[in-house]
């Protein structure tokens, strides 16, 4: 196994790629993610944004990956779950990409006319849905199982867990009213969860995890007489 700082660093490294690439992909796809009604942009741009969702993919699960043997020694089920949870929302991540692309791989030509209108917007509410649940609603759950693990054995500094406890439960929250129809997405909402995850990656590429703290042994019968 690598050496408990260079994982570190390297979940730290990938948790910063994955802020550039889907920051920078927002735009790209021709507007903000927080709005339903933005028209999808121009073919190059688009393209563009699709390969950076892909590395965005592929760094969700790296930072799991990384992730997984500095964690395993204090909870592998909830190690386990961190790893399966990011790898499903790397996976709808990537249906989202799967989705945009037909609206856009192929230019219209005279002789091969690109896909119709309702179709290309079709396809592009779903690539909104996707983000919706992949970054909107699979990303705080897997937010709060790693948050607690690091709280509950001390790796961290507590505020950084309950941050991203409290801005898990704020982009949940906030997703679900979304998808029942309820009100609109809040930006504001998402900084505490963003915040979070800039503090972790900042305290693992510096100090990395903590040292558990000692587990007091359970008292035995002689104990008690005693």
């Amino acid at each position: 196994m690598a050496r408990p700082d260079r994982l570190a660093r390297g979940a730290a490294a990938l948790f910063v790629v994955t802020w550039v690439t889907s920051v920078a992909a927002v735009p790209l796809y021709g507007g903000s993610s927080f709005d339903a009604g933005a028209a999808l942009a121009g073919r190059s741009s688009v393209l563009l944004a699709s390969l950076l969702e892909v590395v965005l993919a592929v760094a969700v699960v790296g930072t799991a990956l990384a992730l997984y043997p500095l964690l395993r020694p204090h909870g592998r089920g909830a190690a386990l779950s961190y790893v399966a949870l990011r790898t499903l929302e790397a996976t709808v991540i990537l249906t989202g990409v799967v989705a945009i692309l037909p609206a856009v791989a192929r230019p219209a030509t005279t002789a091969a006319p690109g896909l119709e209108a309702g179709v290309v917007a079709g396809l592009h509410l779903l690539h909104n849905w996707t983000f919706l649940v992949g970054p909107g609603l699979v990303n705080p759950v897997n937010a709060v199982v790693l948050a607690t693990l690091l709280l509950r054995r001390g790796l961290v500094p507590q505020f950084i867990p309950l941050l991203g406890i409290g801005g898990a439960v704020l982009v949940a929250g906030m997703n679900v009213v979304v998808l029942l129809g309820l009100g609109t997405a809040q930006p504001l909402l998402a900084v505490p969860l963003f915040a979070w995850e800039i503090c972790l990656a900042t305290h693992l590429a510096i100090r990395g995890l903590r040292r558990p703290r000692p587990q007091l042994p359970a008292p035995t019968r002689l104990d008690a007489v005693v």
